[in-house]
C-alpha cells in the first residue's frame, strides 16, 4: 500500500542520516587506545638526599621550584637526575636567564626543566634518552642566578607551568615550602630493598627520633622509652647485601661515643646505651658520605 510504502523509505532514509552522521562526528578515543600515563616523578637527587622545594610566590615562571639547603646541608654541585624517563635535550644560556639547562620531554607530552646548572651530561645542542634516575648534570649557580640552587619546572603539553608540581609523592602548592627526601636511584646498584628496618635492628620498644638522609643510606636515632636506651642504626638503601663499609655512633653527655663501624651488607650498629633524661649526639655513615649530629638531642 502506498502509505506504508512510504513510512518504510521514511524509517530507511532516516536510519541512512544517523549512521552518516554517527561516522561524520569524531569519536572519543577509547582509555586503552594509544593512551600514555602521566609520569610519577621522583626527586631529581641521589637516593636519600633532602633539600628543600620552595615553591616561592613571584617566582618566574609561577609554579617554578627551586631546590635550595636543607638543615645546613649545601646543595651546591649535587647530582642531579631524571625526575621521569624521556628524551632529555641540552641547552647553554651562558651567563643569562637559565644558564646550562635541561628540559626533558616525556612520553605523554609533558616536560620538566632544570636549569643553573654547573656542569651538563651532554654538551649544548646534545640530547640523549634517560630512564627515570639517569645523571643530567649537577647542581651550580650559572645563568641569572644569584646563589647555587636547582630550578625545576613541571610543564603540561599546552606549555603551562603546573603551579602544584608533585615529587616522591609530595605536592608543593604556590608559597610553599617543604622538605623532601629522594628515593631516587635507590637500589640502582644493589638491585633491592633493605629487608631490615630501624626498629626491626633496635628491637622491640624503640622509636624514631630523628634521622639524617645519607648518600646512599640513612643514620636513625630511636628511643625506648620503657627502658630510656637510645639507639643508632645507619641502614643501607644502596649495595644491599654487599659488604661495604658502613658505620654508626652514639655519645651521652659526658661518656665516650660508641661506635660500630666496618664492612656490613644491610647496616651497621645497632648502639644502644642508656641515656634517660640525657642529651646525645649520634651520627653514621655510608661509605664517604657521613653524618653527625651539630648539637645534641635532649630527651
Amino acid at each position: 500500500m502506498p502509505e506504508h510504502g512510504t513510512t518504510a523509505w521514511t524509517k530507511a532514509a532516516i536510519t541512512f542520516l544517523l549512521v552518516l552522521g554517527t561516522a561524520l562526528i569524531p569519536q572519543a578515543a577509547s582509555a586503552q587506545e594509544g593512551s600514555v600515563l602521566a609520569p610519577s616523578h621522583k626527586s631529581p637527587f641521589n637516593c636519600g638526599k633532602t633539600f628543600s622545594a620552595n615553591n616561592w610566590n613571584g617566582h618566574n615562571p609561577s609554579g617554578s621550584i627551586d631546590w635550595q639547603n636543607h638543615n645546613g646541608r649545601n646543595i651546591n654541585n649535587e647530582t642531579v637526575r631524571a625526575t621521569a624517563a624521556g628524551t632529555a635535550y641540552f641547552y647553554d644560556r651562558g651567563s643569562r636567564s637559565y644558564g646550562k639547562w635541561v628540559e626533558i620531554r616525556h612520553g605523554d607530552g609533558t616536560r620538566t626543566r632544570y636549569a643553573h646548572l654547573s656542569s651538563m651530561a651532554r654538551g649544548a645542542g646534545g640530547s640523549m634518552s634517560v630512564g627515570q634516575g639517569t645523571v643530567i648534570g649537577a647542581v651550580g649557580s650559572t645563568g641569572g642566578s644569584e646563589a647555587p640552587h636547582l630550578h625545576y619546572e613541571q610543564v603540561a603539553g599546552d606549555g603551562r607551568v603546573d603551579t602544584s608540581p608533585t615529587v616522591e609523592g609530595v605536592t608543593v602548592w604556590l608559597g610553599q615550602r617543604k622538605p623532601v627526601t629522594s628515593t631516587n636511584s635507590c637500589g640502582s646498584t644493589g638491585g633491592t630493598r633493605n629487608p631490615y628496618t630501624p626498629e626491626k635492628a633496635c628491637g622491640s620498644g624503640y622509636a624514631r627520633i630523628d634521622s639524617a638522609p645519607l648518600s646512599g643510606g640513612t643514620a636513625y636515632l630511636l628511643y625506648n622509652a620503657g627502658n630510656g636506651n637510645n639507639c643508632v642504626v645507619t641502614m643501607k638503601t644502596t649495595n644491599i647485601g654487599t659488604a661495604t663499609s658502613v658505620s654508626a655512633f652514639l655519645e651521652p653527655r659526658g661518656e665516650s661515643r660508641r661506635s660500630n663501624a666496618g664492612s656490613f651488607k644491610y647496616y651497621a650498629g645497632p648502639v644502644i646505651l642508656n641515656a634517660a633524661r640525657q642529651c646525645v649526639k649520634w651520627g653514621g655513615a655510608v661509605g664517604s658520605s657521613s653524618y653527625a649530629s651539630p648539637f645534641e638531642h635532649c630527651g
